[in-house]
């Protein structure tokens, strides 16, 4: 009795050890494939990802607006900065959109200009900040279309 019990034992824990090893190396096998390189992972994504139509210039210009001479007080005192911009849209229903914004969005160049000192809006780096940060606040205002690019055309600080 006491060898039937024993022999019972062991071969519920041979069964499990096998159910075990199975289903590790199942789970090798699926987590092999899975793990690509990175090089193989971004040519793959690269594949599936369609090639957005090249706009003419004409197109271009169609799709943007230009909001000019914004003149705002920087977060420094005695410091001003004038800039212009050119927005880049996605299609023209975006564009309609942003126009009839026009308001809303010069209120937010302002309002994010007023809270930078002047180092923040110095170079190309600080520009690169400043039409980013345009871009996030702008774009949640916008459902026709998004913001494709903001060009500073001109920009002037005091």
């Amino acid at each position: 009795m006491l060898k039937s019990k024993i022999f019972l034992l062991v071969v519920a824990i041979l069964i499990a050890i096998t159910l075990i090893l199975t289903a590790a190396f199942v789970l090798w096998n699926y987590m092999d494939k899975a793990s690509s390189s990175p090089q193989e992972l971004a040519q793959n994504s690269a594949k599936e990802v369609k090639q957005a139509k090249k706009l003419s210039p004409d197109e271009t210009k169609a799709n943007t607006v230009i909001l000019k001479d914004i003149l705002t007080n920087l977060a420094t005192n005695n410091r001003f900065i004038k800039a212009s911009f050119a927005i880049e849209l996605e299609n023209p229903k975006a564009k309609d959109e942003f126009e009839k914004l026009d308001f809303k969005m010069k209120a937010i160049i302002v309002q994010t200009l007023s809270d930078m000192t002047p180092e923040q809006v110095q170079g190309s780096k600080g520009l690169d900040n400043l039409t980013s940060a345009l871009m996030n606040k702008m774009n949640s205002l916008l459902s026709a279309g998004k913001i494709k690019q903001i060009w500073i055309t001109d920009s002037v600080l005091q």
